[in-house]
């Protein structure tokens, strides 16, 4: 993503000195990103099938979404997406998030989401479900690309789980 905006500002702008500054910024954006961790990335990406993997005669690797990978991609649509309510498996998905200030319409957009898709708010940045939703979470986390500032944990028991109970209708 970093190289292709780089591509698309250096094709607009004719200004030698304002290209040498993309490409300076594109080299210290480059430097800052985890290596180990975009390898981990793709790794688990190709192992999920999600992705098929292409080495070139150059060395370089080309990437690109396998026929399982598209179907998942298309799957959802951020307005439509909805959490099927089957029998409750006694865990809890719990979203927390940690979204700073400065990015205050993403935080506001997660909530929304997840309130439309039937979570219960037990504080402002934590909500909670009886359903499996993890596929669903990972594509709004994603397309708001906010994977830094939201976890996804499932609990056994929480303390007011009667409380919970009654606002889901499990009792």
């Amino acid at each position: 993503m970093l190289l292709l905006l780089a591509g698309l500002a250096l094709s607009c702008t004719r200004s030698l000195s304002r290209q040498l500054k993309i490409i300076w910024d594109v080299e210290n954006e480059w430097r800052k990103i985890n290596h180990r961790a975009l390898e981990r990335a793709v790794n688990s990406l190709y192992l999920s099938k999600l992705i098929d993997q292409k080495d070139n005669k150059d060395g370089t690797v080309t990437l690109k979404l396998s026929k399982k990978g598209k179907v998942k991609a298309l799957t959802y649509s951020l307005d439509n997406i909805e959490i099927k309510k089957h029998p409750w498996d006694r865990k809890w998905r719990i979203i927390t998030s940690d979204i700073p200030e400065r990015i205050k319409k993403v935080r506001e957009a997660l909530r929304y989401h997840l309130k439309r898709l039937g979570f219960k708010e037990l504080h402002k940045s934590v909500f909670v479900l009886p359903y499996e939703c993890r596929d669903e979470i990972e594509y709004i986390v994603e397309f708001y690309n906010a994977r830094r500032f939201v976890r996804y944990i499932e609990a056994q028991y929480i303390d007011n789980e009667l409380e919970l109970k009654h606002k889901f209708n499990l009792l």
